[in-house]
């Protein structure tokens, strides 16, 4: 490392991932030797990273005697450890809240004044980190650190608790080579060694074993740095003992799964996987995960019910981590050729909100990884949750591939994004001539047409006089025009489209526990489910349609109706094409019903309208 105001660094030559190591990548693997070269390259880009900021940073607030934080005064502590040992700049280089702080502050250093950049969280969080690294290398140094709401926090080691009324911005750390003392107005704090000692007024950074009692790794169990969250900057929370512990109960079993039904993609997480910060508990089958480019190897996830659920959601996050990082190295899309007009936007199986192509290609990535997982567990004899994995790897797997023939061909992949394409194409044309029971691929499918239907009734919008042409055909007994069902609608975001998974969620409950209280919509075991939701799950489609209908004739046009009745009458031998368009076209039919209601006090039967925008004869028209 050297001082910010030093003659640059000669250039390092570009990173590149070796043929082997891209060809598992590809895909949707990449074992530890892919993880070990994704992490050199990740390494070097934080490095660059860190010294546009010091550049940047250090040339707008050079001479300035305001604040006792020493930007320099930091980098020249990293460059003491790293002569002695580098190991320990490397660990806090390559944190993963490092990743999202050094990107996330030269951003700000790009939109915001000179008088904004100079707070602790922007320029501070460095000296957090050079007297977390020097603490821990035994080196000798004093240096003012920024204070988060009481909270002193040394990435890796801990946190300290001020015993103060009121916290100071910052408070001057010292170190003997021993231990550290921080010098707080209401009482200092004396800490180490050993970090891992829990006082009342220091908190050591918690690990968790992988493989208790060998050699087997370990993951941080982040409470406490401030850019934990990839986004705004939190104070740490810190873990009851009680919760700490189910993390690591949970997490031994959850490796132990992936250990036995998937030893390669265990083995690279092992290398790349370095911290899970816990975030509140979310519903049952609907976790909350996420993770971050710029973090790799951090995962936010909310206490999982299972060792199963939280298996599946450390493949998914990990496969974001290595596309991720892949990206850095080579890309998979070029830039849009202009940035007049809007974003194209997509349908992703698996979000409410309509997507773009980047986001898209890191769901099919993720979500490939999710069904190779589902694949392997579905095989094993005697599996508790057989039902579950078998419906869970059908509905992703259809997801995936029309996601896939969606994008496959689109003009903004690089030639490693047809590779990568390509490569997920074939392993899901295997995958997709698989047999799964009769009862789970049901579901699965009836899944994915909700959640397909749903969203097109949320975000797209047919063209205003097209409806109105429709309208005068319906109310003059002629025929359907044909258009409605080639003429392309405008994608319109809606920003209340929420639960689209709701079909996907009620299935399972319905695989793991038939009984359950998700049968009643009172009882609000799963958000954003209504009666029809609880009786289609159920099977009792007759009086889903007929409380659907009574519904919409009496006025309650919540969105998703059509799409929901579309299902309703899906079995209905006299309906299939009334049930084809709704599950297709959904915004059409609304759209159209809206108009009849607001224009001319018209409420015709649901399905009939249905079924003539579907292009059957007005003289075969199906009744309630």
């Amino acid at each position: 490392m050297r001082p910010a105001d030093s003659t640059p660094v000669e250039r390092s030559a570009f990173h590149s991932i070796s043929e082997h190591a891209l060809h598992g990548l590809l895909r949707g693997g990449g074992g530890g030797d892919a993880i070990d070269q994704l992490l050199k390259a990740e390494h070097s880009r934080r490095l660059l990273l860190l010294r546009a900021l010091l550049d940047r940073c250090g040339a707008r607030t050079r001479g300035r005697e305001d604040t006792p934080l020493s930007l320099h005064g930091a980098w020249e502590l990293l460059e003491r450890v790293q002569a002695v040992a580098p190991e320990e700049v490397d660990r806090v280089l390559m944190s993963p809240g490092t990743g999202t702080w050094v990107s996330s502050s030269l951003r700000r250093l790009k939109r915001e004044s000179d008088d904004e950049v100079r707070d602790g969280t922007t320029l501070g969080h460095l000296s957090s980190l050079a007297a977390a690294a020097a603490a821990a290398a035994g080196i000798a140094f004093t240096l003012w650190v920024p204070v988060l709401e009481r909270f002193v926090v040394l990435p890796g080691l801990g946190c300290a608790i001020l015993p103060a009324r009121q916290a100071p911005a910052v408070v001057r750390v010292t170190g003997d080579g021993v231990r550290l003392r921080i010098a707080g107005p209401d009482g200092d704090v004396v800490v180490g060694p050993p970090w891992e000692n829990r006082t009342p007024d220091w908190l050591p950074t918690r690990t968790m074993a992988l493989d208790p009692g060998s050699e087997g790794g370990s993951l941080t169990l982040e409470e406490h740095d401030p850019f934990r969250s990839f986004a705004a900057v939190v104070a740490p929370r810190p873990l009851s003992q009680q919760e700490a512990e189910a993390w690591q109960r949970v997490l031994r079993e959850a490796w132990d799964v992936l250990v036995r039904d998937e030893p390669a993609e265990a083995e690279a997480m092992r290398r790349g996987l370095l911290s899970i910060t816990p975030v509140p508990r979310g519903e049952r089958f609907r976790p909350y995960s996420s993770s971050s480019a710029e973090a790799f190897g951090g995962i936010n996830a909310s206490l999982p019910d299972d060792a199963l659920e939280l298996a599946a959601t450390l493949v998914h996050e990990f496969q974001h981590i290595k596309l991720g990082a892949l990206m850095h190295v080579q890309p998979v899309l070029r830039r849009p050729e202009t940035s007049v007009g809007r974003t194209e936007l997509f349908h992703a199986p698996w979000r409410d909100d309509p997507r773009p192509l980047e986001g898209l290609i890191q769901g099919v990535y993720a979500f490939f990884g999710v069904t190779r997982f589902w694949h392997a567990y579905r095989r094993i004899p005697d599996a508790a949750q057989a039902s579950l994995a078998h419906f869970e790897f059908a509905l992703w797997r259809d997801a995936v591939s029309s996601t896939l023939d969606t994008v496959r061909g689109h003009d903004r992949l690089t030639s490693l994004g047809h590779r990568l394409l390509g490569s997920l194409t074939r392993v899901c044309t295997e995958w997709l001539a698989e047999a799964v029971p009769r009862e789970e691929l049901r579901l699965a499918r009836e899944a994915a047409d909700s959640h397909r239907a749903r969203w097109r009734e949320h975000h797209l919008r047919p063209a205003p006089d097209m409806v109105d042409r429709t309208v005068r055909a319906w109310r003059r007994g002629e025929a359907c025009p044909p258009s409605v069902r080639v003429t392309p609608s405008s994608l319109q975001p809606d920003a209340q489209a929420c639960y689209l998974d709701t079909a996907a969620v009620l299935a399972r409950h319905r695989l793991t526990d038939p009984d359950g209280s998700w049968r009643d919509p009172e009882a609000g075991a799963v958000r954003g489910a209504s009666t029809v939701d609880v009786l289609l799950t159920a099977g009792d489609r007759s009086a889903a349609r007929r409380l659907l209908t009574d519904r919409l004739v009496t006025g309650d046009l919540r969105i998703g109706s059509w799409a929901l009745l579309g299902r309703a009458v899906a079995l209905d031998p006299g309906c299939q094409a009334a049930s084809r368009f709704l599950l297709h076209s959904p915004h059409w039919a609304r759209a159209v019903w809206n108009t009849l209601v607001a224009q001319h006090e018209e409420r015709p039967d649901p399905v009939a309208l249905a079924a003539w925008l579907g292009g059957a004869p007005a003289g075969r028209l199906p009744t309630g």
